[in-house]
This record gives C-alpha cells, sequence and structure tokens, in this order.
C-alpha cells in the first residue's frame, strides 16, 4: 500500500519532468547572405552587390510540427543607381524585423520546414567612403517573406539549420525622386546556422 501511495504521488513530478522534456521553443543565429537582382525602370537601372549579415529567429511551437517564428536580421552591401547623367552609390544597410508561420516534418534526422510570413525592412545610407553622395535618407518596406530549408539534429538540443528566404517588395529609392524605379522584386537570402531548443 505505502508503494502504491509512493506511486501514486511520484506520478505528477514524473509527468512535470517528461514535459519539460519537450522542446517547446527554440532560438537561432545563422550566417545570412543577400542577393538582390539588377532592376531596370524609369530609365533608372538599380544594382546591388553581394550583401553578409547575421539573422536572429525565435520560434515557439503550437504543435509539435507548427511554429509561429519572430526573426531580427542586419546586414550590408552597396547599391548603385545608374540615371541619365548621374550616377549614385551608397553603402547600405538593412535592418529587418518579420513574424512568419513555419511548418515543418520530421524524416528521422532531417527536419525540413517551409514558412510564409510578413516583413518591415528599413534601408540606411551609411557615410562613409562607400556612399558618393550626401543625399539619401532611411526609406522603409514592407515584404512579402518566403521560405524554407532543412534543419539537421545534431543532439536533442541542437541542430544545424540551411535555409532560403525570399522577400518580395517595391524597390526603394532612399527618398531622392530621380532613383524611383517603381518595381517589385525578390530579394534572395541563404542563411546557415545553429538552433538551440529549450
Amino acid at each position: 500500500m505505502k508503494k502504491l501511495l509512493l506511486l501514486f504521488c511520484l506520478l505528477p513530478m514524473l509527468a512535470a519532468a517528461g514535459f519539460a522534456q519537450e522542446s517547446r521553443q527554440d532560438a537561432s543565429i545563422s550566417y545570412l547572405g543577400t542577393y538582390q537582382p539588377t532592376i531596370t525602370g524609369n530609365a533608372i537601372t538599380q544594382t546591388n552587390d553581394w550583401g553578409k549579415g547575421v539573422l536572429l529567429s525565435y520560434r515557439f511551437m503550437l504543435t509539435p510540427s507548427s511554429a509561429i517564428e519572430g526573426n531580427y536580421s542586419y546586414s550590408q552591401f552597396n547599391t548603385k543607381f545608374t540615371a541619365p547623367f548621374t550616377t549614385s552609390t551608397f553603402h547600405s544597410s538593412l535592418q529587418e524585423g518579420s513574424v512568419a508561420y513555419v511548418r515543418s516534418f520530421v524524416y528521422k534526422k532531417f527536419n525540413p520546414f517551409g514558412e510564409a510570413g510578413a516583413a518591415m525592412l528599413l534601408f540606411d545610407p551609411i557615410n562613409d567612403t562607400g556612399t558618393n553622395t550626401n543625399a539619401g535618407a532611411r526609406t522603409k518596406a514592407t515584404a512579402l517573406l518566403l521560405g524554407g530549408g532543412i534543419a539537421y539534429e545534431l543532439s536533442p538540443s541542437w541542430d544545424l539549420r540551411v535555409q532560403y528566404r525570399a522577400e518580395v517588395f517595391k524597390s526603394i529609392d532612399f527618398g531622392i525622386a530621380q532613383y524611383q524605379t517603381n518595381r517589385w522584386y525578390v530579394m534572395q537570402q541563404p542563411a546557415i546556422g545553429f538552433a538551440y531548443h529549450f
């Protein structure tokens, strides 16, 4: 009888310990590349070089296969506008804040996933030798975020995460009317990093 009573008292503790083993959230840090295609509109050509930066993400699992994700990224690159009789180059920084729904699948140690959401982008010209004009100001853009990738389980707590993100938005002009292309395009962002589950 005492053993049965002891087992009855220990059951809630065992259940709580089992629940604690189930990861309900994760945080990740990734190296981020940023590629923006060359676009032309209104007799203006906008080109960008490859950008490099960092991506920070937090996921909260709603179910074992779906999650809500919040992201912050920072990257830098050069943007060049070529218009009739003028050319301007901006050393630019990009900050992104986004929220997405993530759907994942499990295949042994591989966990492919897809995501969709919305992002706010802030482009800032950096006043250094990479910028050849004093004109230009912070420009905001809203974007549709789509992506997918695969996470490989290194341990119960750690994953290696490789992903591709695409953000669709209207081209920016740093507040200079003569550089408005009025074109929509896709910014591509491959990323690789590590996720910690807790």
